[in-house]
């Protein structure tokens, strides 16, 4: 999806105009505006945000306040893309931020969209020790492990977490179809920390696990 660089929506989040950002939002849902199209701005917002704090033009606050204003969006945006999404495919997630990393945002959008999809998911959290994932896994036997990070130093723990689960004893377990997401993921990484999937994008994430769970159904039904 092309979205123009002069768009409203993108500058307002920039500016850190948070009651712009909120109004605007109101008015193109109350038009019927595409909440998908609302929701890609928003990200863009956010991106060129982390973009002037990379640059030193913001100081930290600012970049929390962008997710502040970014939180209150999805509040607005989300009963709308339910409504949209809402779908027959069920399956159960185990979710998380992995150690050393505490982004959050890439992570939460992808929740909404897959709760859209009638997936449970377990979300964990931020900064999730590889023992943690592990003895989640054991106790809940999702169907899918995720596992979320934004910054290089968080393929270590990426790839130790999967290594930890493949190695254990329960066959179930060690055999749970592992998907990673982030910003500046790609297929080496993915190899590199062991994954059987990644994704930088939330809806592709989405299909992803739509097609982890027809490949089950199908196994099963055999």
């Amino acid at each position: 999806m092309i979205i123009s660089n002069n768009n409203e929506l993108i500058q307002q989040i920039v500016d850190l105009d948070e009651e712009s950002v909120l109004a605007t939002i109101r008015e193109r849902l109350q038009k019927k505006d595409d909440p998908f199209i609302l929701l890609e701005e928003c990200q863009e917002g956010m991106r060129q945000v982390g973009i002037c704090y990379e640059q030193q033009e913001y100081y930290l606050s600012g970049l929390i306040m962008a997710g502040e204003i970014f939180r209150e969006a999805m509040e607005l945006i989300e009963p709308v893309l339910k409504e949209h999404l809402c779908g027959r495919e069920s399956g159960h997630i185990l979710l998380g931020t992995v150690q050393g990393d505490i982004h959050d945002i890439g992570k939460n959008i992808f929740i909404t969209m897959m709760s859209c999809h009638g997936f449970t998911v377990t979300d964990l959290g931020v900064d999730v020790k590889p023992e943690l994932f592990l003895e989640s896994t054991r106790k809940i036997k999702p169907d899918i492990l995720g596992l979320s990070g934004l910054l290089t130093i968080s393929y270590d723990a990426m790839r130790q977490t999967i290594r930890l689960v493949r190695q254990s004893n329960d066959t179930d377990v060690a055999q749970t179809p592992a998907i990673i997401g982030g910003g500046i993921l790609n297929s080496k990484i993915c190899a590199y920390v062991g994954a059987d999937y990644w994704s930088i994008d939330a809806m592709i994430g989405v299909n992803i696990c739509k097609e982890i769970m027809a490949k089950k159904f199908k196994h099963l039904k055999k």
